[in-house]
């Protein structure tokens, strides 16, 4: 069941489902066994990384959402505050030079000549040069100043030329600093001075900091909302997507409900109904395969007897009564393993074969299912896979071993080896063949029911009924495992079942 307020997936108990009992949850659906081989998995991840999933994209549209929003705030609480502090600071600075410049007023007489001495004494608090221009000559403060070189000509002209105040900031030894002139017209003199403005700078670059990183906390926190949003929306979706991979796993019986999203009722009810008529019609399928199969057991029976009360008396037929025996007697075997595999089929999509999972060694169970065949095809484990355990049915582990050696010595004229592996917490059995090889556009479809690829059309072998590969996918997937294929080397196929390790007895 879903978390509260979502979409609940319930399972009707009464319905049979195609996993059987024992079968193992979240299996890969049919055919996606053999999708997850290698060239499948390269090009469905190309695929995917084109684009973003809906989660990922609405935490991006958060995150940018929340980025823009705070950067656009700390831009303009920035530069409004940086305007208000240094117009406040300049028009105080202002102040303080025109009141300096009163106070020096008195002391401009023609014959006064300690003008260094009187700028010192009447400069501001804040000033670190003091500049004065009176009868065409340059006073300063500092000693190693050298007048006016710091100085802007056009803050000179204009204060000198226009007899008024002006001011400016300038760079001076790599500093901002604020410069004011200020025009004394009883003296005919201009007066200057020089605040620096690194205290000011300082400041605004302590609260640029803090603004960003506060951007950044933002961002950070709206990606946090949008993840939280995204799973909070897109939950109902999820749980629609895992009931859809649950029927096409198998269980049927799978539907939705919901109570608390009003907007998704037309989808349940679609969703629901488009399952109930997929389960119906498949139901229907699967019970007229199977009483076909169990009235053609009957016939074949009787078919079967008489055939071999025949080759009984195969020696006193004629050559040519032989020979039509001989096709007679291939046909029938054949037909007899197709209804055989029918009726597994049948048995595997009704949920009506019995899992019996046990804990066997992995070399092991390899050299029975082997050896059970009667075909010598050679057995190599690799690494310390034989030491491995897996939780298997013996008969379906069986059943596709025999499957996959039938398959190479129909179609690629036998297996050369049978190779064992294990990782670390999987197991691979590879059943190899030198024969014609699977085309890459065939190695999906070769698993699908009634399928013999374009090498046994073109051999024109017809002992095959096309249901062997198809069976051990079924198994595979019961087993809880997958299956594919995949050249081996330049010439033959590589069938590989991959099947979960025992995790207790994982070292």
């Amino acid at each position: 069941m879903s978390a509260p307020g979502g979409l609940l997936r319930r399972t009707r108990s009464g319905r049979n489902h195609r996993h059987g009992p024992g079968a193992p949850d979240g299996a890969a659906p049919l055919g996606a066994e053999h999708l997850a081989g290698p060239a499948g998995a390269q090009e469905d991840g190309r695929h995917r990384r084109r684009h973003l999933g809906l989660r990922a994209r609405i935490t991006l549209l958060f995150a940018l959402g929340a980025a823009i929003l705070s950067g656009t705030i700390a831009a303009i609480t920035y530069y409004s505050v940086r305007s208000s502090v240094l117009d406040q600071q300049r028009a105080s600075l202002t102040h303080e030079a025109s009141a300096s410049a009163y106070l020096i007023q008195p002391g401009l007489s023609p014959t006064a000549v300690y003008y260094a001495r009187l700028l010192s004494n009447t400069a501001s608090s804040d000033a670190s040069d003091t500049l004065l221009f009176h009868h065409d000559h340059w006073y300063a403060t500092a000693a190693a100043f050298t007048p006016p070189r710091p100085l802007p000509r056009a803050l000179v002209d204009m204060v000198a030329s226009q007899h008024t105040a002006a001011s400016q900031t300038i760079v001076v030894n790599g500093q901002p600093v604020y410069a004011v002139g200020i025009w004394i017209s009883p003296a005919q003199s201009a007066y200057f001075e020089l605040f620096p403005l690194s205290e000011a700078a300082r400041t605004l670059h302590v609260l640029l900091a803090s603004l960003l990183l506060a951007s950044l906390v933002v961002t950070l926190g709206g990606a946090l909302v949008g993840s939280w949003a995204a799973n909070r929306a897109l939950r109902p979706l999820h749980e629609a997507a895992q009931a859809a991979l649950d029927i096409a796993g198998g269980r049927l019986d799978t539907r939705l409900e919901t109570e608390d999203y009003a907007d998704l009722a037309v989808l349940t009810s679609s969703f629901n109904r488009m399952a109930d008529r997929l389960q119906e019609r498949i139901e229907r399928e699967v019970s007229f395969t199977s009483d076909v199969n169990h009235e053609l057991r009957s016939p074949l029976t009787t078919l079967a007897a008489s055939l071999a009360v025949l080759e009984g008396r195969r020696d006193e037929l004629p050559d040519r009564s032989r020979r039509a025996l001989d096709l007679l007697s291939a046909e029938v075997r054949r037909f007899r393993r197709l209804v055989d595999d029918l009726l597994e089929i049948s048995r595997i999509d009704a949920g009506l074969s019995d899992v019996s999972m046990s804990e066997v060694s992995l070399g092991g169970l390899v050299r029975a299912s082997v050896a059970a065949t009667l075909k010598p095809v050679p057995i190599e484990l690799e690494g310390a896979s034989s030491e491995r355990w897996v939780l298997v049915d013996k008969r379906r582990f069986e059943r596709i071993i025999a499957n996959l050696l039938d398959n190479a010595q129909h179609y690629a004229g036998g297996a050369t080896r049978v190779a064992v592996s294990a990782s670390a917490t999987t197991a691979r059995v590879a059943v190899e063949d030198e024969g014609p090889g699977i085309p890459p556009e065939e190695r999906e479809r070769i698993f699908d029911r009634f399928s013999r690829g374009s090498s046994g059309r073109r051999r024109g072998l017809g002992e095959g009924t096309g249901l062997g590969l198809a069976i051990v996918a079924e198994h595979t997937r019961v087993l809880g495992g997958r299956v594919w294929v995949e050249p081996n080397g330049a010439r033959g196929a590589r069938f590989v079942v991959e099947l979960p390790l025992l995790e207790e007895r994982l070292s």
